[in-house]
């Protein structure tokens, strides 16, 4: 029974939303895997808001390595998906080789936790029905995005539609984590439980 978990990111990726997910997973025991366009060591950033502003700010965050690049991922190894926000998605919806991997989950119904910015991911897919009558979160600026793919925009910061998870921005990564590491214990627990009535 699988233990790992994708997450999928590039540089750009905001510093708390990789972080957090990328620990958390550790510290609940999983096998998290990081993958980006090529193995290489991230520039991830912090977004952050200043008065007088009408939108956030960027600024050079901590590195972080990659474990792997999309290439070398064979998603059928992965119990869970999660897409973290920042400017990475924005590119790395471009990579030939994600739809082949955001695809595998959707179609297997597989645990999905995207936040922020994140949902951009979900605009390279040619097949978008797996959202129609689904309602997601994001960061505001991707509603337009988020409606383009068939689903509901809600402005919680946190919503739960079956096995995909979405969250507003980094303020909402406790109950982002706690939401889909539930949803990743649960489909553990059915795969468990197939691999008895197989024995």
């Amino acid at each position: 029974m699988s233990s790992k978990v994708l997450l999928i990111t590039g540089d750009g990726t905001e510093v708390l939303e990789i972080f957090y997910p990328y620990y958390r997973l550790l510290e609940e025991g999983y096998d998290a895997v990081i993958a980006s366009p090529e193995k290489k060591v991230l520039n991830t950033v912090v977004h952050d808001f200043i008065e007088g502003w009408e939108t956030y700010t960027e600024k050079p965050a901590h590195l972080l390595p990659s474990h792997a690049s999309f290439a070398d991922i064979d998603p059928s190894e992965y119990i869970g998906l999660v897409i973290p926000g920042g400017r990475a998605p924005e590119y790395i919806r471009n990579h030939p080789e994600l739809p082949r991997i955001v695809e595998h989950f959707l179609s297997e119904d597989k645990p999905i936790g995207v936040i922020c910015h994140g949902a951009l991911v979900f605009m390279a897919l040619k097949d978008t029905s797996y959202f129609e009558g689904r309602t997601m979160t994001c960061y505001n600026a991707v509603k337009p995005d988020v409606e383009r793919l068939g689903a509901t925009y809600t402005t919680d910061t946190l919503h739960a539609d079956r096995k995909l998870v979405s969250g507003h921005a980094w303020p909402d990564l406790p109950g982002f984590m706690r939401e889909f590491i539930r949803l990743v214990r649960e489909e553990q627990a059915v795969l468990q439980e197939d691999e008895t009535l197989v024995l």
